[in-house]
């Protein structure tokens, strides 16, 4: 029989995972809207305009939709673990494969900002 405890560390776990899904979405707005802030740098910097090719947009819409995503997982994983638990059966654990999946994604998402920084910043140092 599950026990109080059982039931708030899932609901711990819960919320724990959609902190990550909302910081996602956050970060993916602050990238999207980064595209807008270099536009208005370039105009500031009258010396040299800066390019823009769109790419935070893309990267922040994408960077949103995994947070939505991770949400929806979290609460589809809670609502599952807590059946479990109130049918008096020991929650299956899934695999660690999904969190390591998010931390690739988000280390490539990361790898593919940086190289947007550099080439917008230095525009012929990666070719």
């Amino acid at each position: 029989m599950a026990e109080p405890r059982d039931y708030l560390a899932a609901e711990r776990t819960f919320l724990a995972w959609l902190r990550t899904g909302l910081a996602l979405m956050g970060f993916g707005f602050v990238v999207a809207r980064f595209g807008l802030f270099l536009q208005q740098l370039g105009l500031l910097d009258r010396t040299r305009p800066l390019p823009s090719s769109g790419v935070s947009l893309w990267i922040g819409t994408i960077l949103i939709a995994a947070g939505i995503l991770v949400s929806a997982l979290s609460a589809w994983r809670h609502v599952r673990i807590v059946r479990q638990m109130d049918a008096n059966q020991t929650p299956k654990l899934s695999s660690s494969a999904s969190v390591i999946a998010i931390a690739t994604f988000l280390a490539l998402m990361g790898l593919a900002m940086a190289v947007y920084l550099l080439t917008v910043r230095w525009p012929g140092l990666i070719p």
